[in-house]
């Protein structure tokens, strides 16, 4: 961390805790939900969701060869093979907009170009199977098809548009990596390694498999109660084939490799994740913004209306599968069919903790734009469904 980035943080908390008005109701009930927040997170994603993220980013930054990477994500790929697996990787991982970020950030730092990388970003919380069945099953068939086919519409077109956006600093960028690292002496093959890394993506998609709702007798249910016996079998499989497939060496690398994404999106993630929950609180807890003026604004189907709802879904944090239940009383409240799609399009997907991170790992200006376009699309997305039901 630099000096003048030190400096900043000191002079912020000292300005912070001089001039916020604690002996304020609101204030003080926003601070309490800042930090309810934040250890409801600590609880429900750190464990079970983001540190085994943070492995699997590891992994594929050190076992999964640059070459590799450039091959089916790179500036050069098959742009239908690279965009149609990053469109679709939210269907195999169950994750939220945070949980993404170490993933994302593997495949980008390897070489991944620009358009799949983001499309691979959006898609990976936006495409949630679990979230849509629920959405379908909760909100109606059409919302959940709406969101269904709207993600992955999303995904291809938000990665094209960046493509294009940032064709010639992608183009800089990868010019840089001509000269590929040989995979060395490396014993296992490709299957091996991809049985490692299925694994890896295994044990995430079970341990943070969430309880099904209440009534739900069938599938998921059965899953929910064998997902640590599942998990603790995976791990097995996984201690087993680190002894047998690495060598002490590749161990201690994938271990750094994953710190090193712990030191770089932890604090940032912290910090965002203290300061939604201080401005917009938790799902049914008000904080700073009253959630009647959101319940307000997102009425209807007018262009301020799903444009609001849209900012208001990327700004906040939805845990997975959350969404469901707040849009469930935004919509009884009086909330327009397109608002609520244009929520589902950008909330998942974006969130204030997770433009932080975006922003240290790919610069502030691809991120506004990345976030521009996810908005705009949302917005208009939202306004012809509102229109056309």
């Amino acid at each position: 961390m630099k000096e003048r980035t030190k400096l900043l943080i000191i002079i912020f908390t000292f300005v912070a805790a001089y001039y916020v008005p604690w002996g304020n109701e609101t204030v003080r009930k926003s601070g309490l939900e800042a930090f309810m927040m934040l250890q409801e997170y600590a609880r429900e994603h750190v464990l079970t969701c983001l540190i085994p993220a943070f492995f699997i980013a590891g992994a594929i930054a050190v076992f999964v060869s640059q070459a590799s990477v450039l091959k089916y994500f790179g500036a050069t790929a098959n742009k239908i093979l690279s965009y149609s697996v990053a469109s679709v990787s939210g269907t195999v991982l169950a994750v939220c907009s945070c949980t993404v970020l170490p993933l994302f950030a593997g495949i980008y730092t390897r070489g991944a170009g620009i358009g799949p990388a983001t499309a691979f970003l959006y898609s990976g919380p936006a495409i949630n199977v679990l979230a849509i069945v629920l959405t379908a099953r909760i909100l109606g068939w059409q919302l959940g098809l709406a969101r269904a086919i709207g993600a992955v519409l999303f995904a291809v077109v938000v990665g094209l548009l960046m493509a294009f956006i940032f064709r010639k600093e992608d183009a800089a960028r990868t010019a840089g990596q001509i000269y590929l690292p040989e995979d060395g002496d490396k014993q296992r093959t490709l299957p091996q390694d991809s049985l490692f890394v299925l694994t890896l993506v295994l044990i995430l998609i079970f341990a943070a498999f969430a309880r099904p709702a209440e009534g739900n007798s069938g599938l998921w249910s059965f899953i929910f109660a064998a997902k640590w016996y599942v998990t603790a079998a995976l791990l097995i499989v996984l201690a087993l084939m680190l002894k047998g497939w690495f060598s002490g060496e590749e161990r201690s690398n994938w271990v750094q490799s994953t710190w090193g994404f712990m030191k770089q999106i932890f604090p940032l993630l912290g910090g965002g994740v203290l300061v939604a929950g201080f401005m917009l609180g938790r799902p049914g807890h008000a904080a700073l913004i009253p959630e009647h003026y959101i319940q307000t604004l997102v009425g209807g189907n007018s262009l301020w209306a799903n444009l609001f709802a849209s900012v208001a879904g990327a700004l906040m944090y939805f845990a997975t599968l959350t969404e469901v239940p707040i849009l469930q009383g935004l919509i009884g409240a009086g909330m327009g069919k397109g608002p609520a799609l244009a929520l589902l399009l950008a909330g998942p997907a974006l969130s204030l903790p997770n433009m932080l991170v975006i922003g240290g790992v790919m610069g502030i200006k691809k991120t506004a734009v990345f976030c521009t376009i996810i908005v705009i699309l949302s917005t208009v997305a939202g306004m012809l469904y509102g229109w056309l039901s």
